[in-house]
């Protein structure tokens, strides 16, 4: 199965239904298919090998993923906040492509051979033409390369995560219900196309049959009033975009009567985010999804029913639950393993590994799977005994003091148990006594005002003196990527200086 096929399903089962853009006036299954294959034609007679994408949320993401997948050829979209040095290096490795921008995507990119450009703007005028959609249209093998999605580049050269039909439809038909959603319901999709989120929410939104409703761009204030306007029921977010809205929402008295669920994930969730998000928001439910690139989204889900028994609970165990992203999918499996690849039991910290029919765990030119399977994920992480995953972050952020492994996970989560921090960072940073020495960013509460020692004295208190920060800055603001991830690599460096 290729994933051309999930929306020739919604097409056929609900023609008329809206699956894209505004409630009047957005387009039906039907006509978005037929704009797909319109698409497909106008790749074909280009002789793109790939399509690629920059520019923002719009209705041209699913024409070109749908377009390129009937024609049998990948569809790249790309991070536009890269350099124009970065994204020339990536259209040289995509050529010969097609290349869809957006008109000021136009002046940054160079000639390069094999490497044809259209706007998005041309792109929409030609599939709303008639003609096209009756064009011979190749065999797709579920085995071929539907995806490719670049990493940012910045520690060496991107690498592309291949996600080919078969990881992507298996995805998709195991965790959707085909055509479960109401005609009322509709997904607000912000985070933007070069995230696996941004490719998974289009495909289950519409295999669904949800109607997708873009945010070109991340802003509070728009998110609130699509919402509002749209009457979105879903919706999407990192914990920096959920934190940015609950204070939106709670200033302006907004009207998000409509959201039922708000699923979130792509960074470590602050235990009182979720729980002031619970309180404002109690009607609301309420997911925490944990994947990656490699696996095609999703495999572990903290669901809503986990939420509200953790925050109900007086049992610490049940409690702690709600940092947790919840217990792995049915159809994939997990396992933490130790430094020498042991299998390592309930509560005992190691590495992450994922198998499963969804789990790609590839990149162009080769496959990082085990010879058995196992895509090994380099996050940190432990299974408690009722199955619940909790992470600690990436293995390469872990701080090796002397001979003990800190997770900065848990220093990070008891900074942010101090009423007056707001975001905390912590890193390793060189020391010549104990080789590394936890060091601490942290942005404070408006009006808040603790020093340095009474941070460190907090932290001590509640946790040993090993994992006490030795250093502790105070910042108007954390560096953190446009999906929300923090850039670790940026507050270490500055700490180190």
């Amino acid at each position: 199965m290729n994933i051309a096929m999930l929306l020739e399903m919604l097409a056929e089962g609900a023609p008329d239904r809206v699956v894209l853009g505004a409630k009047k006036g957005g387009l039906s299954a039907g006509e978005l298919l037929v704009r797909s294959r319109r698409a497909a034609a106008l790749f074909r007679s280009e002789g793109a090998e790939r399509v690629g994408f920059v520019g923002l949320n719009s209705d041209v993401v699913p024409i070109g993923l749908f377009g390129g997948a009937m024609a049998g050829v990948p569809f790249a979209p790309l991070n536009y906040r890269l350099t124009d040095q970065e994204l020339d290096a990536i259209f040289r490795r995509l050529a010969p492509a097609l290349l869809i921008v957006t008109p000021d995507v136009v002046s940054r990119i160079s000639a390069i051979d094999g490497l044809r450009v259209m706007t998005t703007d041309d792109l929409l005028d030609a599939v709303e033409q008639a003609g096209g959609e009756d064009a011979e249209l190749p065999f797709v093998d579920p085995d071929d390369i539907a995806v490719l999605l670049f990493t940012s580049g910045t520690t060496g050269e991107p690498k592309a995560a291949v996600l080919r039909h078969r990881h992507l439809t298996s995805y998709i038909i195991t965790t959707v219900e085909y055509l479960g959603a109401g005609e009322d319901e509709a997904q607000l999709i912000s985070v933007p196309a070069y995230h696996v989120a941004g490719i998974s929410a289009v495909l289950s939104s519409l295999y669904s049959g949800r109607r997708i409703v873009y945010l070109p761009a991340f802003d509070p204030d728009e998110w609130v009033r699509l919402v509002a306007a749209e009457g979105v029921t879903q919706a999407m977010v990192v914990p920096t975009m959920l934190g940015r809205v609950l204070t939106c929402i709670e200033q302006q008295g907004a009207d998000c009567s409509s959201l039922r669920h708000i699923s979130y994930g792509g960074g470590r969730m602050p235990l009182d985010l979720i729980e002031r998000c619970m309180k404002t928001l109690p009607d609301i439910n309420y997911v925490n999804a944990y994947g990656l690139t490699e696996t095609s989204s999703t495999i572990a889900v903290l669901t809503p029913e986990d939420h509200r028994d953790a925050l109900a609970s007086d049992d610490p165990k049940v409690r702690r639950r709600l940092g947790s992203v919840g217990r792995p999918l049915p159809t994939v499996e997990v396992e933490i393993r130790g430094p020498d690849g042991e299998l390592l039991g309930p509560g005992e910290r190691g590495e992450i590994y994922v198998r499963g029919e969804q789990v790609a765990g590839e990149y162009l030119g080769r496959s990082v799977l085990t010879d058995d399977g196992w895509f090994p994920t380099n996050d940190a992480g432990f299974v408690d005994d009722d199955g619940f995953l909790f992470l600690e972050g990436r293995l390469d952020d872990v701080i090796v003091r002397g001979a003990e492994n800190l997770s900065p996970g848990e220093i990070e989560d008891t900074l942010l148990s101090h009423p007056a921090v707001a975001e905390a960072a912590v890193v390793g940073i060189p020391d010549p006594e104990w080789g590394e020495t936890v060091a601490a960013a942290v942005v404070l509460v408006p009006g808040a005002d603790p020093s340095e020692d009474d941070l460190k004295q907090w932290v001590g208190e509640r946790l040993r003196s090993t994992k006490t920060p030795t250093i502790v800055q105070i910042r108007d603001a954390l560096p953190y990527t446009e999906t929300g991830k923090l850039l670790r690599r940026v507050v270490k460096a500055d700490l180190t200086a």
